[in-house]
């Protein structure tokens, strides 16, 4: 049996209408290649280079929960705001997150990093510093490699001690990328 199209939508919409969604995801075009993004009642809660939603939805289900579906309606507001961000119109983002199950410290390096500006750069030590930490750099480089909600927490604008760019989930090209569109390089 085939669905159509509209029924299928429809049956997606109306599953989210009626609470049953524990997060919902799409993929989502952008300049820097295609984005999962996913988003739970509490927020945002995961943005991934890695488009191919089967390897992402048992982290999901871990995170908010087993009713995970794809539903476009469900990161309306988060796709509109990327689609802002990447055409220069968003220099901050006013979307909820989804932290939940992070460690303490990785939740306050995470705000910490919400901090900084659009357009500039920060470095690890910086940032843990920051935190009260100062010896923490590399605990920090840790956080930065597992941040689940790049751009909107953007790891892309940490850099080395010496400013040089380091490692970034996208890769060091997209990350450059991101840094050129925020007119940081």
């Amino acid at each position: 049996m085939t669905i159509s199209p509209d029924l299928d939508r429809r049956f997606r919409d109306a599953a989210v209408t009626l609470d049953l969604v524990d997060v919902g995801f799409d993929v989502v075009d952008s300049p820097i290649g295609p984005l999962f993004v996913a988003a739970s009642g509490r927020g945002l809660a995961a943005i991934s280079f890695q488009a191919e939603p089967d390897a992402q939805l048992d982290r999901l289900a871990r995170i908010a929960g087993p009713r995970v579906l794809r539903s476009p309606r469900s990161i309306d507001l988060a796709r509109r705001e990327l689609d802002e961000y990447f055409e220069g119109k968003r220099r901050a983002f006013d979307l909820s997150l989804d932290l939940r199950g992070l460690p303490s410290f990785t939740t306050s390096v995470l705000k910490e990093l919400a901090r900084v500006p659009y357009g500039k750069t920060t470095t690890y030590g910086a940032l843990a510093a920051k935190i009260g930490h100062p010896r923490a750099a590399r605990a920090v480089g840790t956080v930065m490699n597992r941040n689940r909600i790049p751009i909107v927490l953007p790891c892309h604008r940490v850099v080395g001690s010496s400013g040089d760019l380091t490692g970034y989930a996208g890769g060091l090209e997209v990350k450059q990328a991101l840094l050129e569109l925020e007119g940081a390089r």
